[in-house]
């Protein structure tokens, strides 16, 4: 059995399109891509994949899935095999063996701190909002330095009180264990005393792909010598910071919108770039750019534009960074911002319109922004002149495209003066080279030997009246679960109420069920999910282990919006559903209740006609007054959807 993180690590190297693009020519059409389907004969594309999804949807055949499904169909290998396969292409080293009890329990406990942080960041945002001492040195921190609340609440950005233990005096009173919060990092222990990690600190929350809180950034507001002005959440077993970047689920949309990616380096750049209108950023949090941050971005967009301030020393130690995103196959950009300037707070001093302005003016390419940062320093030194150009060649090299590095070249020739000859003759060698240290890095590989596929039966959908509801609920939590409709009352304060907060208290609090397992199963485990505070996102049920639920969750997302049938039967017309979910989610609850009281309605009529048979008019006369109160309810239901229910 190959274990949780391994898997985890697969899929999240095993980008759809690098996988599908081996097999399929692909076009792109908006944000997706479309070729002709390897599964069956077609003569119009209808293949589709989805690299901001993470997954593939023929609208021809029906297959789809994710990058493991779509190895697992093409190359007839079993699920095991399929990831074994994705682990060489990406050299993961996988150890395939039964999971341990200890393994077991580190799951689980992964679980645990996953709801601990989720928790610590309500607690955090609560303070800084509704406490005396978070409004007064929190908020007029934020305040002084020009940010909106709007914008705040959008990061979910909080305050750790001064004293020594809130958070984990608080943490410990409601239940979470000692061990989690010294696990997550949020608490540290010295002596046997034990204190909050972040205390007297600004909070900002590090939020997954899918918008869990993983971990978190500190920035302490007093003047301290000793203390470090950010502090950062250790490396946990939900944390690693080179493979998460911030603001990754807030700007997710925007950049897959732009098709581009602006990357800074602090917290509070991606704050202010976002309140000056420009949502497709990132940061880096302040460490050097790795290779599965860059892949990250790969997702949603193949466009990266770099934002240095004016720093040179600084710049030249990060120029790594640029060559990682080279090497992927992605397009660079960079803007050098003014001395003594960087994107807070140059966006602060600018209209909206000047700094995207700024940004469009100073984008300029990787190899004329190299030669004039490291030849500006050698021009009368040739030793130093010969360097320069060398790294500038290198960059080339590392990109994996031959049309791509021909055509840098050519302009590598024209800004530096060199022969292209030259210039081929260089990049050539270091190609060589690479290709020496890879073969004898990797000597050898074992071809993996294809099987026929172990393909789990397919659910059968019977469908039962209340099929096109259920189905409906299900597709509204996946795909609009964590968007904002409304406010609810949370101690006495008012939050944000999502789709997925209305959806699961009005279907709970009325206790009903699910006829079909699937729908249920996924309603279950994305209740279990809110009640603990945390998003289910999309990608959880994608990868999904059950291949019914994994398979269901890609027909849905991959749909593009058709009206369904429940709203057909209304002939309706909806625009733009997003824009209507105050509207629709409220009107398919009341669906889905108006269908499950038809089914217990014809549950009782059945009784009724068992009980006439038999005599028993007492259980008849009791039923008859349950029928009754039933078509109430639906008749009220009637009314609230605007139309009449024939009972």
């Amino acid at each position: 059995m190959i274990d949780h993180f391994t898997i985890d690590r697969i899929l999240d190297s095993a980008q759809i399109l690098d996988v599908v693009q081996e097999f399929v020519t692909l076009k792109k059409r908006g944000v997706n891509y479309l070729g002709l389907c390897p599964f069956h004969n077609e003569k119009t594309p209808s293949f589709t994949v989805s690299p901001a999804k993470g997954i593939f949807k023929c609208f021809g055949c029906g297959k789809g899935g994710n990058s493991v499904n779509f190895i697992m169909e093409h190359e007839h290998l079993s699920y095991p095999e399929a990831l074994r396969y994705l682990a060489r292409k990406y050299n993961i080293e996988v150890e395939e063996r039964e999971l341990t009890v200890e393994e077991i329990q580190r799951q689980t406990e992964r679980e645990s701190m996953l709801v601990l942080s989720a928790y610590a960041s309500r607690k955090f945002t609560e303070w800084l909002l509704h406490s005396d001492e978070g409004i007064a040195v929190g908020m007029s921190y934020f305040n002084e330095r020009g940010f909106r609340e709007d914008i705040l609440r959008k990061f979910e950005v909080g305050y750790s009180p001064e004293k020594y233990d809130s958070l984990t005096g608080a943490a410990l009173a409601d239940g979470y264990r000692k061990e989690y919060l010294l696990k997550t990092g949020l608490s540290v222990e010295k002596e046997e005393r034990i204190f909050d990690r972040f205390h007297g600190r600004v909070i900002f929350p590090i939020h997954s792909l899918s918008g869990q809180v993983l971990g978190f950034g500190g920035r302490i507001l007093k003047s301290d010598a000793k203390a470090a002005k950010y502090l950062n959440s250790p490396e946990s077993d939900i944390y690693h910071k080179s493979r998460i970047l911030y603001g990754i689920f807030q700007a997710r949309k925007a950049i897959i919108k732009e098709d581009k990616c602006y990357l800074v380096e602090g917290y509070t750049d991606v704050l202010s770039v976002h309140e000056s209108g420009i949502e497709n950023v990132v940061a880096s949090s302040g460490t050097a750019l790795t290779q599965e941050q860059v892949r990250l971005i790969k997702r949603f967009t193949q466009n990266i534009t770099i934002l240095y301030d004016g720093d040179e020393a600084g710049i030249k130690a990060s120029l790594r960074g640029i060559d990682l995103v080279l090497e992927e196959g992605m397009n660079v950009r960079i803007v050098l911002l003014p001395p003594g300037e960087d994107p807070d707070s140059l966006s602060k001093k600018l209209s909206v319109e000047a700094f995207t302005r700024y940004l469009a003016d100073n984008e300029t390419d990787f190899i004329r922004f190299k030669a004039e940062l490291l030849l500006k320093d050698a021009d009368r030194d040739p030793v130093r002149r010969a360097e320069a150009i060398r790294d500038i060649v290198r960059s080339i090299a590392v990109i994996p495209e031959l049309i791509t590095r021909t055509v840098f070249i050519k302009e590598c020739s024209n800004i530096i003066g060199l022969s292209e000859a030259v210039l081929y003759n260089e990049v050539s060698k270091l190609l060589r080279q690479q290709q020496f240290r890879d073969r004898n890095r990797y000597p050898d590989g074992q071809d993996l030997v294809a099987v026929k596929p172990r393909v789990p039966a397919k659910t059968d959908f019977k469908e039962a009246p209340s099929y096109y509801s259920e189905r409906e609920i299900i597709r509204l939590l996946l795909k609009y679960g964590s968007e904002v409709i409304g406010e609810k009352e949370s101690d006495g304060a008012k939050v944000k109420m999502t789709v997925a907060d209305f959806i699961v208290n009005e279907i709970t609090r009325d206790e009903l069920g699910f006829s079909i397992a699937v729908f249920g199963e996924i309603f279950s485990e994305y209740r279990f999910h809110v009640d603990q505070g945390i998003f289910a996102g999309d990608q959880h049920f994608v990868r999904h282990p059950d291949p019914a639920i994994s398979q269901l969750s890609v027909d849905m997302l991959a749909e593009s919006y058709e009206l369904a049938r429940i709203w057909s039967l209304r002939q309706s017309f909806v625009e733009s559903e997003g824009r209507m979910l105050k509207e629709v989610v409220p009107e398919t609850v009341l669906k889905f209740k108006s269908d499950k009281i038809k089914e217990m309605r014809q549950k009782m009529h059945t009784e009724i006609g068992i009980a006439a048979t038999a005599g028993d008019m007492e259980t008849v006369s009791r039923l008859q007054k349950q029928v009754n109160a039933l078509n109430k309810t639906l008749n009220e239901i009637s009314r609230n959807l605007g139309r009449r229910i024939v009972l």
